[in-house]
């Protein structure tokens, strides 16, 4: 590879990163926008957005999807383990979990 093109690739890189931490933000502020207009529409494509955007960024910052999958699966378990509150008062920990093992067959 060409010097130039490989720190243009660099760069480029570079810039997306910084896009993508600005879409967080932005997907941020469109969530918590969309809590106050209880429009459950705006709510979906807040939180899409930002499941999207983590998941590229990831990509990204070098950490494949399947990756990203287990280690978020990690944790849930690890918050089940530990009693985490949602999980304690909701079961939340474990309704997520047994969905992404249900998509995963």
């Amino acid at each position: 590879m060409i010097p130039g093109k490989l720190e243009g690739g660099i760069a480029k890189n570079i810039k997306v990163i910084d896009w993508l931490k600005a879409d967080l933000v932005t997907s941020v502020s469109a969530l918590f926008k969309s809590m106050l207009r209880g429009s459950e529409d705006l709510l979906l494509d807040a939180l899409a957005s930002l499941m999207i955007t983590c998941y590229v960024l990831g990509r990204r910052l070098g950490i494949n999807f399947p990756r990203l999958d287990l280690k978020v699966e990690a944790k849930l378990r690890q918050g089940i383990e530990e009693d985490h509150e949602l999980e304690r008062w909701y079961g939340d920990l474990s309704a997520l979990l047994n969905y992404m093992a249900d998509k995963k067959r």
